[in-house]
């Protein structure tokens, strides 16, 4: 991988939030400026792969989805809310392609809202937790008239450390050698520690002390002149600092070294090895199926029915392609919960659990397919406005229906015909219904289904 050209705009978004958890105005309109201006850059490249991420403020923004349009419209992309764990994952990825392969290692990231702790060994994670504390709700905590105090100072540091202690104890010391900060708020205290020679001059618990007790001595943060320290990180470091100190504490690090890799770095790893057929989203579909003890074989079929039935559909795009292939493979993994409504509780789990590269959106649209794959259409109605949605969820249906009735469709696919537009249009052979006397049953029940949201459905037998 070679990088081309890269830029940064510290909008500072998570400061915009008010005191109801909504971005102000203010904050989306520098936010709206900011990415129209990522926009020209982008435009001036060719690219076959782009990718845009959310992190923190917009997952807790009260009116996240009313800014979502106008953000996606001035950036030229679709915008991806990634969860913290998916954000402590890319932030990994991006630590570990620049580090030793074989080395154990903890990474801690410091965000504006939130902080990412992870361990791992090469590029393989091991534990990873967002913890929902970052240097915004910090600094406003602690030091929002700006004024340093030891007294702040402590309570600062003892907020960060309670937040951390519970689950420290998972990140066994044995299992790493070096901890390491990727965050731009990790790396401005590095700098500021090393170019004004504070402590023994690198990023140990002695050194975060000194520097503790030289901002506590400038007494403001408008009063802060450190050397290297930028201007636009002077309202943010005293919250940084503490946050840093907690988690020293708390995990038994000795020493911290900042690196010039991260969330960016890690997002174009990610599309660097979807490229090349190495998607992560593939083994968290696998890791959910074996967690909740899916039957692999049938969930395969399905997907392989699945994956026929929408190639004979013919959708505009390939929007649906994979989500349909991974929603196939989990279809049936609320069985654990229920026998009678696991369309439900799989479409629940979908929805809300860690699935390691997939995004919130992916998330919901499989999550969507999956509780449409039976019973009524009703509770999906709004998304059937979309075509490709509606052949996705036509596709599983009847990939579920002759997964049932043992149907190999992979072995004889010229035996059905199937025209999805303004009606569904049906042909099976007719052998298939003799041979199979449940799918008449179950293509009736279809056939009311997709009526009670206003679209007709027809069957034909064909030699």
């Amino acid at each position: 991988m070679r990088i081309v050209k890269t830029a940064r705009d510290p909008v500072r978004l998570g400061a915009g939030l008010d005191s109801k958890g909504n971005l102000t105005p203010a904050a989306m309109e520098a936010a709206l400026a900011s990415l129209s201006r990522f926009n020209a850059i982008l435009s001036a490249y060719p690219l076959n792969a782009a990718r845009v991420v959310a992190t923190n403020t917009i997952r807790i923004a009260r009116n996240a989805a009313q800014f979502l349009p106008a953000a996606e419209a001035a950036i030229g992309y679709p915008i991806e809310i990634i969860s913290g764990e998916e954000e402590g994952r890319l932030i990994y990825m991006g630590v570990a392609s620049v580090l030793p392969p074989d080395e154990g290692r903890l990474v801690i990231d410091i965000g504006g809202g939130s902080t990412e702790v992870v361990l791992g060994r090469g590029f393989e994670i091991l534990k990873v937790e967002s913890f929902s504390i970052g240097t915004v709700p910090q600094n406003a905590g602690f030091f929002g008239d700006g004024r340093i105090t030891a007294e702040a100072f402590e309570a600062a540091i003892l907020s960060a450390r309670s937040r951390f202690e519970d689950i420290a104890p998972e990140y066994d010391r044995s299992l790493w050698t070096q901890a390491y900060g990727s965050s731009g708020t990790a790396r401005a205290i590095g700098e500021a520690i090393a170019r004004n020679a504070l402590g023994d001059g690198r990023m140990t618990l002695k050194s975060l002390e000194a520097l503790r007790h030289r901002l506590i001595a400038f007494g403001h943060a408008e009063r802060i002149d450190l050397a290297g320290m930028k201007a636009d990180r002077s309202t943010s470091i005293a919250g940084g600092l503490a946050i840093l100190i907690g988690a020293m504490h708390e995990f038994g690090i000795r020493e911290v070294k900042p690196v010039e890799a991260g969330l960016r770095l890690g997002v174009l790893r990610d599309l660097q090895l979807r490229a090349m057929q190495r998607d992560r989203r593939e083994e968290s579909v696998r890791e959910f199926q074996r967690r909740f003890r899916v039957d692999e074989q049938r969930a395969d079929r399905t997907a392989q029915i699945a994956g026929i039935m929408l190639s004979l559909l013919k959708p505009a795009d390939d929007k649906y392609n994979r989500l349909l292939y991974w929603s196939a493979l989990l279809h049936e993994i609320g069985l654990i919960v229920s026998h009678s409504g696991f369309h439900k509780h799989a479409a629940y789990m979908i929805e809300n659990a860690d699935l390691p590269g997939f995004t919130t959106r992916e998330q919901r649209a499989m999550s969507r397919l999956v509780l449409a794959q039976k019973g009524n259409l009703r509770k999906v109605t709004d998304n059937l406005s979309d075509p490709g949605f509606a052949k996705a969820v036509l596709a599983l249906r009847l990939a579920a229906m002759f997964m049932h009735a043992r149907i190999d469709v992979a072995a004889d696919p010229g035996a059905v015909r199937i025209r999805m537009k303004n009606r569904i249009e049906l042909e099976l052979r007719r052998a298939w219904v003799r041979d199979h006397p449940t799918v008449a049953y179950w293509i009736e029940k279809e056939k009311d289904a997709w009526g009670e949201v206003g679209i007709d459905f027809s069957i034909r037998l064909g030699s």
